[in-house]
């Protein structure tokens, strides 16, 4: 019982926390606390109500900090990244993470310090490709490449011709095995149930969200996701179909 009354403490002061906008290093703590779980049917209904709290939250952060200057969105952005990477909604946090890229290369022009390098979108890449966002992925290695041709045209004189082809084989490798992963059609079984419940968060989310954000960086994300999971879960369908006439 006064574990209960520990959790049930520590929830209501996450919450309040986020509520105040408090994005501290404190907050992240207390999360950090809240995960902690004797046993795993607590662990996931744990993390299931904070993702949920999350996501509602998040949005409205996103609302309110439209007209705030650059730095202050990068900071709440960053600090929602890390939110949802605790709470193990990688879906919510690689958005995020694309919806600053974005950002900062929007706004390059006016602080040259905001410039998203090459390593850091194959990075990215990197982490889409390991959680099976390969369209997304595959974008984010053109971005890479276009990156490094854009740094060769406006500096030639510096131009690093041997550790930007070793960097352009591994950026074009990680594009063709995002390429081929995509046209694939193969679908594991135990994802078929991740699948469908994303399809249906997916659908309600962009819905609510493309009102709003038409042309924002997370919209395209999260409509690409949306496409990634609509596309696994009829191939999955169809082979069913086809194992039950056989």
């Amino acid at each position: 019982m006064p574990s209960e009354t520990s959790h049930t403490l520590q929830t209501s002061l996450f919450r309040s926390q986020i509520k105040k906008r408090s994005f501290d290093e404190g907050t992240l703590q207390i999360l950090e606390s809240l995960l902690v779980a004797k046993d795993v049917k607590s662990l996931v209904e744990v993390r299931s109500a904070l993702t949920e709290f999350m996501r509602d939250e998040s949005l409205q952060i996103i609302r309110e900090i439209a007209e705030k200057s650059i730095e202050h969105k990068l900071l709440c952005t960053d600090f929602l990244i890390r939110v949802f990477a605790l709470i193990g909604d990688i879906q919510s946090s690689l958005s995020l993470r694309y919806e600053a890229l974005v950002m900062r290369e929007q706004k390059v022009a006016i602080d040259p310090r905001l410039q998203v390098s090459c390593t850091e979108w194959l990075t990215f890449a990197e982490h889409l490709v390991d959680h099976c966002f390969y369209s997304i992925a595959n974008k984010a290695c053109k971005k890479a490449l276009l990156c490094i041709k854009r740094n060769h045209i406006s500096d030639p004189e510096t131009y690093h011709f041997f550790h930007d082809v070793h960097l352009i084989e591994k950026i074009k490798k990680l594009k063709d095995v995002s390429a081929l992963s995509t046209s694939s059609r193969s679908v594991q079984a135990q994802a078929v149930e991740y699948l469908m419940q994303k399809t249906v968060e997916q659908s309600s989310e962009h819905s609510s969200i493309s009102n709003e954000t038409q042309c924002s960086g997370s919209s395209r994300f999260r409509s690409g996701i949306r496409k990634h999971n609509l596309r696994k879960l009829r191939e999955h369908q169809c082979r069913q179909q086809t194992h039950c006439r056989d």
